[in-house]
C-alpha cells in the first residue's frame, strides 16, 4: 500500500486526514457484511440485490480508507484508492467504478435496469474486498 499516493491526494484536497476509530471501522464492516450477505439472496429483485451489493462495497472501501486515517466525500475516489488502501488491483475497482456509474444512473436519472453480469461481478468484487480488508489489521483508537 502506498501511503504517499494517499498523502498526495490530501495535498490537492481530494482526501482529508482524520484519525481512524475502531468503532467506526467495525460499524462499516458489520453493515457491509450484512448487506453483502443479503445481496446474495436470489429471492430479492435484481435492483435490491445491486443496491445492497453496491452499498456493501462502498462501506468496505470506506472502511479500508478510514483504517488508514483518511476520509473522502467522493464515492468514486474511495473505490479508486483500493490499490493503496486494501492492496487490490485495478480490475476490482474498475468493476466498482462501473457499478458506481450504474448506481448514479438509477439514483439520479431513474434508469434501474440491472445488468445481470454486472451484479455477479459486483458481488464477486465486494467479496474480494471483504476478504482483503479482513486480512488487514483494524485501526487502534488512540
Amino acid at each position: 500500500m502506498n501511503k504517499q499516493e494517499l498523502d498526495n491526494l490530501v495535498k490537492i484536497g481530494k482526501l482529508k486526514t482524520e484519525a481512524a476509530t475502531r468503532s467506526e471501522f467495525d460499524g462499516l464492516v458489520g453493515s457491509a457484511r450484512s448487506r453483502l450477505a443479503d445481496s446474495r439472496n436470489e429471492t430479492l429483485s435484481p435492483d435490491s440485490r445491486f443496491d445492497l451489493a453496491y452499498n456493501a462495497a462502498h462501506a468496505l472501501a470506506l472502511a479500508a480508507l478510514r483504517r488508514l486515517g483518511y476520509r473522502s466525500e467522493n464515492r468514486y475516489l474511495v473505490f479508486q484508492a483500493l490499490a493503496h488502501t486494501a492492496g487490490l488491483d485495478a480490475s476490482i475497482w474498475r468493476v466498482l467504478a462501473k457499478s458506481h456509474d450504474a448506481r448514479n444512473l438509477a439514483e439520479y436519472e431513474g434508469r434501474s435496469e440491472v445488468d445481470a453480469q454486472l451484479l455477479i461481478d459486483l458481488i464477486r468484487c465486494a467479496t474480494a474486498l471483504e476478504t482483503a480488508l479482513l486480512a488487514l489489521d483494524p485501526p487502534h483508537d488512540g
